[in-house]
């Protein structure tokens, strides 16, 4: 345990900024999940707020701004690419 009185206050914020951060990435990765179940219809009222719960993590410094990109990119991609086609099985 901490003697001083700094590294003690040190100690506290550090809990609370974890905590903040945990429940946000959390959201994030949540709000990914679930558009990533949608039907296809669905997506596309999905995808803004998916967008602005990535643009939340960003802000809130929870993410790097190269990550928000690369999950809006990997997320638009998959929302403008044709159904994929069902193969059937081999004998």
């Amino acid at each position: 345990m901490a003697n001083i009185k700094s590294a003690e206050k040190r100690i506290r914020q550090t809990a609370k900024r974890t905590q903040r951060n945990r429940a946000a990435r959390t959201a994030l990765r949540t709000a990914i999940k679930k558009y990533r179940t949608e039907e296809k219809s669905g997506r596309a009222k999905a995808l803004p707020a998916t967008y602005s719960e990535i643009d939340r993590a960003l802000k809130k410094g929870v993410i790097h701004k190269n990550a928000a990109a690369r999950y809006k990119s990997r997320l638009a991609k998959t929302a403008a690419a044709p159904p994929a086609k069902k193969t059937a099985a081999k004998r």
